[in-house]
């Protein structure tokens, strides 16, 4: 996921192709952006965010979602549907990609396309992109982060992320929960 230098507040959500060279952009808001970050980044909220509640709820009836399958590619806009069971049943629920990927991320299952999808909307990365894209990325949360974060002690480090976390600022959790990865490594 990378910021959008597209469109204004809006983030770049890029699903890889399972054992292939093919990528596919989806543009998601900012919201949708966080409810992705925070489960990738295994952060805990003091509050369930919505698609914790729904998986949540889920559960508590025995419903999971079995894979997510981003169907239509109509002007520009992806849609999904949601596989979900419930026992023996199977059942499709329509669903934004992003809230959909969302979910996949949160109930671990898979996200599926159709070929026609990826031949439309599908990039293909080549190698030295990917590497530059790594490198570019290395660079903007390696050096800022040590930065703003490199005088505060562990203690205030474990602090300063708490408060984050309780302040539902994530974006800033993130960059702190770094900081302190970095030196546990060293």
């Amino acid at each position: 996921m990378s910021y959008s230098q597209s469109q204004s507040g809006a983030y770049a959500l890029i699903l890889g192709e399972h054992k292939g060279i093919r990528r596919l952009p989806i543009i998601i808001g900012g919201f949708e952006a966080q409810a992705i970050a925070v489960e990738l980044e295994k952060m805990k909220p003091t509050r369930p965010l919505t698609h914790d509640l729904f998986k949540n709820f889920a559960e508590h009836y025995n419903i999971f979602i079995k894979e997510v399958i981003i169907d239509k590619f109509m002007e520009g806009v992806f849609f999904a549907k949601l596989i979900c069971m419930q026992g023996d049943e199977e059942n499709e629920i329509d669903a934004r990609t992003s809230d959909a990927v969302a979910l996949a991320i949160r109930f671990r299952c898979p996200i599926y396309t159709y070929e026609n999808i990826m031949s439309e909307a599908g990039i293909v990365m080549e190698e030295k992109a990917e590497e530059l894209m790594d490198e570019e990325e290395e660079q903007h949360t390696g050096e800022p982060d040590a930065d703003e974060y490199g005088s505060n002690t562990m203690d205030d480090l474990n602090e300063k992320l708490k408060h984050a976390i309780d302040n539902e600022e994530y974006e800033k959790a993130s960059r702190i929960r770094d900081e302190i990865n970095k030196r546990s490594k060293n």
